[in-house]
């Protein structure tokens, strides 16, 4: 008799593992940044994550810095901020997280259009520096001194 005893509890802990093994949910956060043109380097919250279109999982919600690099265009700095959707407000994301059958993807995508950079005219550069040059012969001095 105590072997049937013995044999019931394994075949519990069996569907038990079974069933907890089937039940896992699973978020999948994922962020993608776009630009316009491709092949920009993108860095998120100071670290890269390779040339554009670049994508990354995220963990936390939040505001993120996504600064955008490419040569011949303005390095572009954006903060955005992401909200977390409903499955991931407090006590909704236990099931979320574990108990949801299925997997739950949030994607946020960030596009940004790169501007050409403009070099300022050789006539205006020419003023900047006869204006310091000026400065500097009559002492003026234009930074606080420490």
């Amino acid at each position: 008799m105590p072997t049937l005893h013995k044999s019931r509890r394994m075949l519990f802990m069996l569907a038990a593992m079974c069933f907890c093994q089937a039940s896992v949910g699973c978020v999948r956060r994922r962020m993608t940044v776009r630009t316009n043109p491709p092949g920009a380097m993108v860095s998120v919250d100071n670290q890269v994550i390779g040339a554009s279109p670049a994508s990354t999982p995220f963990v936390y919600y939040g505001t993120r810095e996504f600064r955008v690099e490419a040569d011949g265009y303005r390095t572009e700095t954006i903060r955005r901020r992401f909200n977390p959707p409903w499955y991931q407000w407090p006590g909704i994301d236990l099931v979320a997280e574990t108990l949801w059958p299925g997997e739950i993807r949030d994607e946020r995508i960030i596009d940004v259009t790169l501007v050409p950079k403009t070099l300022p005219a050789s006539e205006e550069i020419i003023a900047r520096a006869d204006g310091l040059r000026r400065q500097s012969n009559s002492g003026m001095v234009t930074a606080p001194r420490q």
